[in-house]
């Protein structure tokens, strides 16, 4: 199969005019005399197939590739050439049967290029003919004077070239692309390390911060628990005091009412015997005063009851304002107090005037007091004075109602004296007076329950308030769920709480002042935006992490896919060498009519290189070490020897056997891994009779696994091409072109 169609040229060095040739034969040759620019067609080749040195192709710069004018034709503005491939066995990788490859460069040295007319990069193109065995400098190519290049290049190059040759180079392409995306994964990798130490610091302070909203969420569920436990119980004694105190106030003052009836009855029975007897007068002043110490005594009870409730109040409020005493006064407002009064006392010892003395100490005096007045109302020792005025109230009460119960005691016996005078004297009304003073006696006892239960009602209502308090604090805490106490269960049942001791209640409210304490050092607020940006940190530590092992597997890939390409270039080449000399061998033993050639694998001298970045993300080198290293690496020696002659070296070859010698190792490399094509630039120029016909029959070999282009001038390889192009340039500089076949040609002579 034929794999080269056909090359136009527009514009390109002296083909001024667009020019097409067709290869439609295993063999075309390419005439003309010298300067005609036949040799220009192999530089169209090597330009459209994606060469970059310029020099190579006989030119300093870009526009020099471009036709430059005559006087008869003006200059082009830009060159191109376009090389069409039969696609047929899809040899390259693009789902077309035809593939055209075009490349033009304008005048500013901008370079276009274009697969079947979409335009395209040049690594595109060079990666589409690499998986084909096509190249710009590879060993299929071989322009005017370069016969011997494979001889005169260093160890090192001569294996790139033959590397080339065998199709290596998708391997080295490869190579590369692994290496640039190694370095790119270890430049990630580096990127994402240095993400995760800045957010480092943060998410250490994040943590310490939930772990600080944690505990707090943790003592505000144990407070909820307590909370819901102490309202419970403290509700229900609550509930159950107020509804015995309603009860118990029912009886005595359904009674009441009742004896205040009988009493007006014997009222008025004892005022008809009192009309006739001047004792009953006596006896109703006696019982008025009675009665206003009674009343005295009542409304002392009362006081009393009410001085009890206010001393229970103020000493719970005493134990309360003892626990957060350290709370009331600030530091700053202590430190300032402190300062003033050290400031006013280094005064005083710097002077001795008596008057500046006073007026120092008035200072201090007063600033002390001023703090005192300040804070009185926070100070502990304020609620102590409150509960000793307090009881010292209820002492002088105590006093009085200590003399109204003697008052009392004299009034009663009086009037126990007078009755019974009274009685002497008139006795129908004893049964009257007797029920007066037992209603009396019974109203005074009734009235004392009813005191009693005032005094209860004050306690309970002072308990109330402090319950109404405490619940607005534990909504405030805590939160609605809270307020849903009377639907809290707890394993005691109602007897239970009612008769409970009420010091146990009180240890249950210290309990959760202590974690209300504890409570507000943490914050106190529930801290749902330091958790999720926790938790947003945390999960972006995460995917980092991930992310970073990811990249080092990812790396780790690379590495072994670029140990493999290397480990699988080395055995293909290692095979390629023995597959080559063979038939290096072969062909120098056709040339020369014996002897002996072959390649020889050896280690290059070593060379400098940079340190590269990716040595460095690596960090295998000591950094002690220079920027430059020494680096090793596999080179093809030539050794021959001639049939008749010691020699045994290249030096010691003569111009003729030198191309001789390339063209065995030329030809062996091209049978070994055949090239789709094959341009040959007078690569026999230097070839005698005898040699020439040698040559003609291994191009007709060589033929059979690839298309050859010939650039010759030489008659017996003109006659093995099919088709013969002829190449002139008139006056006007450009050149033209004919073509002949020579099947066509011998028919017409025929």
């Amino acid at each position: 199969m034929l794999l080269l169609k056909s090359l136009e040229l527009s514009g390109f060095k002296s083909f001024a005019k667009k020019t097409e040739l067709a290869f439609g034969a295993p063999i075309s040759a390419i005439v003309g005399p010298n300067g005609s620019g036949k040799s220009n067609i192999a530089e169209a080749f090597r330009f459209v197939l994606g060469e970059q040195s310029i020099k190579s192709l006989r030119g300093k710069r870009g526009e020099d590739l471009i036709f430059n004018g005559s006087k008869s034709s003006p200059r082009s503005n830009r060159a191109g050439v376009k090389v069409v491939f039969d696609n047929s066995k899809k040899l390259f990788n693009v789902d077309f049967d035809e593939v055209a490859i075009e490349r033009t460069v304008h005048r500013d040295g901008i370079n276009d290029y274009s697969i079947n007319g979409s335009r395209v990069r040049l690594r595109d193109v060079m990666e589409l003919l690499s998986a084909a065995n096509v190249g710009a400098t590879g060993h299929h190519i071989i322009s005017q004077g370069e016969t011997d290049r494979i001889l005169l290049a260093s160890l090192r190059e001569r294996r790139e070239m033959i590397e080339d040759a065998l199709g290596l180079k998708i391997f080295h392409y490869k190579k590369e692309e692994s290496e640039k995306r190694l370095l790119k994964t270890k430049e990630n990798i580096a990127h994402v390390e240095a993400l995760r130490k800045e957010i480092a610091p943060h998410l250490a302070f994040l943590k310490k911060q939930a772990e600080k909203v944690e505990r707090a969420t943790t003592m505000r569920g144990e407070l909820a628990k307590l909370y819901l436990e102490y309202l419970k119980r403290e509700s229900t004694y609550l509930t159950y005091q107020t509804e015995r105190l309603k009860q118990g106030k029912a009886g005595p003052s359904e009674k009441l009412a009742v004896l205040e009836q009988k009493l007006s009855k014997a009222k008025e029975a004892v005022e008809r015997a009192s009309e006739t007897d001047a004792r009953g007068k006596e006896s109703l002043k006696i019982e008025e005063d009675l009665s206003k110490v009674r009343k005295e005594k009542e409304q002392l009870t009362r006081e009393l009851g009410r001085l009890e409730g206010q001393i229970a109040f103020a000493e719970k409020r005493e134990k309360e304002n003892q626990s957060k005493a350290a709370l009331m006064v600030s530091l700053a407002e202590v430190e300032r107090v402190v300062k003033e009064v050290e400031e006013a006392a280094v005064k005083s010892k710097e002077t001795e005037n008596p008057h500046t003395l006073r007026n120092i100490l008035s200072q201090i005096t007063l600033t002390l007091q001023n703090f005192l007045q300040e804070h009185l109302f926070n100070s502990p020792k304020s609620g102590e004075e409150d509960t000793r005025a307090l009881k010292a109230e209820k002492r002088g009460l105590e006093e009085k109602f200590a003399v109204i119960e003697r008052r009392e005691d004299d009034l009663t016996k009086a009037y126990q004296f007078l009755k019974q005078k009274i009685d002497e004297a008139k006795d129908e009304s004893r049964a009257a007076e007797r029920e007066m003073f037992r209603i009396m006696g019974e109203q005074g006892e009734l009235k004392g329950q009813l005191e009693s239960f005032r005094t209860e009602e004050n306690t309970l209502r002072i308990e109330e308030e402090n319950f109404k308090r405490e619940l607005g604090e534990a909504g405030a805490l805590i939160g609605k769920e809270v307020l849903a106490y009377e639907h809290h269960k707890i394993e005691a049942v109602k007897e239970d709480i009612v008769s409970e001791k009420r010091n146990v209640q009180d240890e249950r409210r210290r309990k959760i002042e202590k974690i209300k304490i504890r409570l507000e050092e943490l914050g106190g607020s529930s801290g749902e935006e330091v958790l999720k940006e926790y938790k947003e940190v945390s999960e972006r530590e995460a995917f980092l992490s991930r992310e970073v092992a990811d990249l080092e597997q990812s790396a780790l890939s690379l590495k072994e896919l670029i140990a493999e390409l290397a480990e699988k270039l080395n055995v293909q080449f290692k095979e390629g060498i023995e597959k080559i000399n063979t038939e290096f061998s072969r062909f120098f033993q056709l040339m020369f009519g014996g002897g002996l050639a072959s390649l020889t694998v050896i280690k290059a001298p070593p060379k400098r290189r940079k340190r590269t970045e990716l040595d460095d993300l690596e960090a295998e080198l000591p950094s002690d070490l220079p920027n430059e290293v020494e680096e090793e690496e596999e080179g093809i020696d030539i050794e021959i020897s001639l049939p008749h002659k010691r020699i045994r070296g290249l030096q010691m070859l003569s111009g003729g056997e030198r191309a001789l010698t390339s063209i065995a190792l030329l030809f062996a490399m091209s049978q070994v891994n055949p090239p789709p094509f094959i341009i040959l630039d007078e690569t026999d120029a230097a070839l005698d009779e005898a040699n020439s016909k040698r040559y003609g029959d291994m191009i007709e070999a060589l033929s059979k696994k690839s298309q050859l282009i010939l650039i010759t001038h030489n008659r017996e390889t003109m006659g093995r091409a099919s088709i013969l192009y002829g190449v002139t340039m008139g006056s006007d500089g450009i050149s033209k072109l004919l073509s002949v076949k020579f099947e066509e040609a011998v028919a017409v002579a025929k």
